[in-house]
């Protein structure tokens, strides 16, 4: 066996590390008949050296060595021997006590007591019976080696070792660590839990604390519910430990020297975390309740609302924000992940120490939102990776009115679709709150200390339905019934602290009174809240609030300086092998710098990101196929042809540059693009961009533009500069690689809040892109990028386009045509000009212009009225597209281009030239494709016969 598969055997093995009997036990098997092992031990067994006691033997693999050594100097050879000469009973019992040992650590939280409710049922575990590893009853006083289970003790009685177990890995927590692969993690584990029993002991003061939480969880609950019966707040009664859980992961986290922490969560407990975490003044909510808000932009419920705050902790001041998020349950998560990311990397916090992501979720959607998977797969990669996200379920066993566990998921815990990154899980009872702690404890230090995603399963209950409108004995009666005779969290935990004498009841009615009173004088309630708090700890947004739309900026650059930044992304590492296809295209950029060809789009873009580095702004560009581009033009990234190594030239324009970052992504658009959308709002002074790799394939994200993108300015006051690069265009490729489906970013256009491009030229793309950071507004920027006309041969520009320029959102007629003679204009976006024009072109038309608009949204009215202006006899206006006529922007522009026509020619019809309307975005067949676009084309230049 090869001395790396031996290694990662034995590395991976859940008995390795100090377990003599198990591996003497295997050689033993091996000596009497070598077919009684597995293949791997018998292949390593059959290459050790055959020696005498007297020979020193040379194993690469330590704790093999060891034992060969000891079973050699026990006299035992490498040759068969008798059944006589094999272990004793009581040797054979030992490798079982240590089965056992390790079934408990894989698998008591199986038998763990996790249910408040006592109604979860759980299966019988054969492993962590004593019969199942040829124990019983009567070995019960016997003492065997325990390995590590007792620290300074040796041996124990097989009673104490299961008593200890049974503490350990079956009481209110249940951990779940052996399906880790990494020994070191697992170890880390046994090592928290099996030191504390899993249950620490905790001082008076701590345990008093704990208390005067669950006081504020319950009594915001109690009062809410008085004050507003039936209102809608999904509030956290069965779950109050939340607040203590928080409470500990914040302050622990700031110990540790934390400065940000970034919050997602849903509804369920939102208003309480806001209240009683993040310190909002109760009368804020309370007036939210009464309606007695100003009604500053469109809004949003109560419990989709963010918060920022500061609080206090032993390690200095942390910075808490709660993310906005809609209804749309774990779509948060990411975005979250993308915000934490961001204020990462503006600290350089490259540990990923300073800014730590919770995010809290409720066990359905945790178990059934398919962006949890796409998150989870975030977690370890370079371009998303945020150090460890401490994942929050609250377990309330019901979703909405589904229970059964058949039907709400297909594993045992709502929580295992996070073993897919072999993530640690904590299931803890809710209903105890010293247990809840500990967990909290273990899974901050857990991610401080490895740098990974850890789970805490808060099991729980819903106290009242979904909402507090629903009747939820309808669907859940037994639950319900129990629910009703169900004591709470608190009240459970007072009465043992009363009757442990750490507590008096007077005391605990008072707590009662005092948070109470609190909450009647509408008072902050958090009392770490820091109410003057340390501003650098926030993103500046001032510079960017306050630009009206038509704020411009100037996009021009120095000449001279565009043409020596284009030189330098042209220098390579001395023996760099290039691909022969790339190096022809670094020699045309060359050429193209010097003047000496015309510009084509890979290198302008290229020079936006050049420029925009050079002027100080950051850049990060994401997607799947970004770094070379889908359609091979941008070649951002290099690739050594001899070693692989990758070269970003962008990154070595000067050595005191801004981050340029450039990662293409897994397979996933909703978390990604989610995760920008996170990055973007929390980095106004980054140009960010997400690719899709076709335009088509940002379906599978539309609820982040539609429930983020479109309106998070004008339901949150959450400004986002996100560019988004959608390939699109008929080229006769099928359904699904064409349209960009672009007719659903129009009809989301509503009050300035996105910005809808379509750009034809290099010139205008680069001018988009730089003006998209230059200028002081922040609004998404939503670009129909093209295919096609990436190497058209009119699609080009010149340096001095580049340089003297500006965007240009509607473009006039470039053939040299009598404006008095033009009977039709033609009006259209992208692709189709192009085979517009050379067909114009081939018929010799002299009478049609054709005009571009560039910007359908914001619609440049404008600038559209100075130039049909022109066309003093204009006749008939004709818009074209590409698209079916129920897609494209025909329905969604069209008014916006009649109010310019009748400014002129009042009564005049707006006419269309294009495909007819279609339930499928493009033809399949090319020759289809070929004679709609035959047909279109001649509808529009009014190309009369055959």
């Amino acid at each position: 066996m090869h001395e790396q598969t031996m290694e990662q055997l034995w590395s991976t093995s859940q008995l390795a590390g100090g377990n003599v009997a198990y591996i003497e036990e295997l050689y033993e098997a091996y000596l009497r008949d070598p077919s009684e092992v597995s293949e791997e031990w018998r292949s390593y067994f059959d290459q050790l050296p055959r020696v005498d006691e007297h020979v020193t033997v040379d194993i690469p693999h330590s704790p093999i060595r060891d034992q060969f050594l000891l079973i050699s100097q026990n006299q035992r050879r490498a040759r068969p021997v008798s059944a006589s000469s094999v272990s004793t009973e009581h040797e054979r019992k030992q490798v079982q006590v240590l089965q056992l040992i390790n079934a408990y650590r894989g698998r008591g939280h199986q038998h763990a007591k996790l249910d408040p409710l006592g109604l979860m049922a759980r299966q019988q575990v054969p492993d962590l019976d004593l019969h199942f590893h040829g124990l019983s009853k009567a070995d019960l006083d016997t003492r065997f080696q325990t390995g590590s289970l007792f620290i300074g003790q040796d041996e124990a009685t097989l009673k104490e070792i299961i008593d200890a177990l049974e503490t350990t890995y079956c009481g209110t927590i249940g951990a779940e660590f052996m399906h880790i692969v990494n020994t070191a993690e697992q170890r880390w584990f046994q090592q928290r839990l099996e030191s504390a029993r899993a249950h620490p002991k905790y001082s008076n003061e701590v345990k008093l604390h704990l208390l005067e939480r669950l006081t504020a969880a319950e009594g915001l609950e109690k009062y809410l519910g008085s004050r507003y019966p039936g209102v809608k707040r999904f509030g956290l009664e069965g779950g109050e430990s939340l607040i203590p859980l928080m409470d500990e992961i914040i302050q622990r986290c700031g110990s540790y020297g934390t400065k940000e922490i970034v919050i997602g969560m849903a509804h369920r407990g939102r208003l309480n975390t806001l209240i009683n975490t993040l310190g909002k003044k109760t009368s804020d909510l309370f007036n939210e309740f009464d309606g007695k808000v100003e009604f500053q932009s469109h809004g949003d419920v109560k419990y989709h609302q963010g918060f920022s705050s500061n609080v206090m902790t032993s390690g200095g001041e942390v910075h808490l924000a709660m993310a906005f998020n809609p209804s749309h349950l774990e779509i948060v998560s990411p975005v979250v992940e993308g915000s934490v990311r961001a204020r990462q990397d503006r600290r350089g916090d490259v540990n990923r120490e300073l800014v730590v992501p919770i995010t809290i979720h409720g066990d359905s959607a945790f178990a059934g939102q398919g962006v949890v998977m796409e998150t989870f797969q975030l977690s370890q990669t370079r371009a998303y990776c945020t150090g460890g996200t401490i994942r929050i379920v609250i377990n309330n066993q019901v979703g909405f009115t589904t229970s059964k566990r058949e039907d709400v998921r297909s594993t045992e815990y709502c929580t295992d679709v996070a073993k897919m990154i072999e993530a640690p899980i904590l299931h803890v009872n809710g209903d105890d709150p010293e247990a809840v702690l500990f967990a909290a404890q273990l899974a901050t230090d857990y991610r401080r200390e490895f740098r990974k995603d850890v789970v805490i399963d808060l099991v729980c209950y819903r106290r009242r339905g979904h909402n507090e409108a629903d009747e939820p004995s309808g669907t859940q009666p037994l639950m319900y019934a129990q629910i009703k005779k169900q004591k709470t969290t608190r009240s459970v935990y007072a009465e043992k602290l009363i009757a442990d004498g750490v507590l008096t009841l007077e005391h605990s009615k008072e707590l009662e009174e005092d948070y109470r009173k609190a909450l009647d004088e509408g008072r902050h309630v958090v009392k770490s809240l820091v109410k003057e708090p340390n501003k650098a700890l926030f993103v500046d947004w001032t510079p960017f609030l306050g630009h009206e739309w038509t704020a411009d900026a100037d996009t021009s650059f120095d000449l001279p300086t565009l043409q020596d930044l284009a030189n330098r992304l042209l220098k390579v590492p001395e023996g760099f092998a290039l691909q022969p296809q790339v190096g022809k295209i670094l020699e045309d950029r060359a050429r193209m710098a010097a003047g000496a060809a015309p510009i084509n789009w890979g290198f302008a873009e290229t020079m936006a990101y050049a420029t925009l580095l050079h002027e100080g702004y950051g850049v990060r560009i994401t997607g799947q196929d970004v770094g070379r581009g889908t359609f091979s033009h941008r070649h951002a990234v290099l690739h050594n042809q001899k070693d692989a190594t990758s070269y970003v030239p962008l990154a070595n324009i000067s050595p005191d540059q801004p981050k340029i970052a450039i990662y293409d992504s897994l397979l996933s658009e909703e978390a990604v693009l989610a995760f920008e959308y996170g990055y973007s709002t929390t980095t106004p002074g980054s140009l960010v961009i997400w690719e899709a790799q076709f335009g088509d394939f940002a379906n599978g994200a539309q609820v982040v533009f539609d429930q983020f993108i479109s309106s998070g300015e004008h339901k949150w006051g959450r400004l986002c500069g996100l560019t988004m690069l959608l390939p699109h265009g008929y080229e006769g490729q099928g359904p699904e690689h064409s349209s960009a489906r672009l007719e659903r970013y129009l009809q989301l256009c509503a009050e300035h809040n996105v910005q809808i491009c379509v750009p034809s030229t290099p010139a205008q793309v680069y001018h988009m892109l730089r003006r998209q950071i230059i200028r002081p507004l922040r609004k998404p920027l939503v670009v129909m990028s093209p295919k096609s006309l990436l190497r058209h041969k009119l699609a080009i520009s010149t340096l001095e386009d580049l340089a003297h320029g500006s965007f240009q959102t509607v473009i006039n007629e470039i053939d040299e045509l009598n404006p008095a003679d033009v009977r039709r204009v033609l009006l259209c976006s992208g692709k189709v000009y192009y085979d517009l024009l050379e067909r114009r072109r081939n018929e010799n038309i002299k009478d049609i212009a054709i005009v571009r608009i560039e910007q359908l949204y914001p619609f440049p009215e404008d600038d559209l009225t100075a130039i049909l202006a022109q066309y003093p006899n204009m006749q008939e206006v004709f818009w074209v597209q590409e698209e079916p006529m129920n897609m494209g922007a025909w329905y969604n522009s069209q008014h916006h281009m009649i109010r310019v026509i009748q400014k002129f020619k009042p009564g005049m019809a707006l006419q269309y030239a294009g495909r007819e309307a279609s339930a499928s975005p493009a033809a399949g067949y090319m020759a289809l494709h070929l004679k709609q676009l035959e047909q279109y084309l001649r509808d529009a230049l009014d190309i009369q016969g055959e």
